[in-house]
């Protein structure tokens, strides 16, 4: 999911974000986990809840961050 993506859907769930360009994707991604109670955990573990909205791009990103 884009950046772009992910500001369009908080706007439909009503959920604020930064309005800043500076502000990265997993930032964004963790400040909609928290408004939707969920923990902030993007892009942070290896995740096995493939239920969750992010898993596909997190699990991505994690091992992205794993590779040297």
């Amino acid at each position: 999911m884009t950046i772009k993506e992910i500001r369009e859907l908080a706007q439909k769930k009503g959920i604020l974000l930064p309005k800043t360009k500076k502000a990265k994707k997993a930032d964004l991604v963790h400040l909609f986990q928290r408004a939707e109670g969920n923990d902030a955990c993007y892009a942070t573990q290896k995740c096995d809840n493939v239920s969750c909205l992010w898993y596909m791009d997190c699990q991505k990103q994690h091992k992205k961050r794993e590779e040297p």
